[in-house]
């Protein structure tokens, strides 16, 4: 993924933004970060809708950090919308949640998750693994370019 690509971040609560983004940063990542408050607001974006409409607003993330529990559309509506669109598809999905519920993790990769790490409570465990997330994603992992 290149420098320029954008990392769409949907996340609802803004203590877990906030230590999502530091902990990036933290972790050598210098990706624009965007992010989406909700699941209709991600949706809008990935698929160039509404205030994105045109896409010169939205760029093609390189990867998105999803959290599942969002108001309105839920992450889970929103990873099966992107997985079912050919041209989203090839976007990695990393779910991002404090859900560790099973069916959720069945349902999730059922629905094309690409992984999904359960959010740790404390902040360095959660500090160790959104640097072993950027790690594999960033470091490790050959992903397709996306347009």
């Amino acid at each position: 993924m290149s420098p320029q690509q954008p990392i769409l971040l949907v996340e609802d609560s803004p203590e877990d933004y906030e230590a999502t983004v530091r902990a990036l940063r933290r972790a050598g990542l210098a990706n624009p970060i965007v992010r989406c408050e909700d699941g209709d607001d991600a949706l809008d974006y990935l698929f160039h809708r509404g205030r994105y409409a045109g896409g010169a607003d939205a760029p093609r993330p390189g990867i998105v950090l999803l959290d599942l529990n969002l108001p309105g559309t839920d992450g889970r509506e929103v990873l099966a919308a992107a997985k079912a669109d050919p041209t989203l598809r090839r976007i990695p999905i990393v779910v991002l949640t404090t859900s560790t519920d099973e069916r959720d993790v069945e349902k999730c990769y059922a629905a094309g998750a690409n992984s999904y790490i359960s959010k740790p409570v404390d902040l360095d465990g959660f500090m160790r693994a959104i640097r072993r997330l950027k790690d594999f994603w960033f470091e490790v992992v050959i992903v397709p370019r996306t347009g």
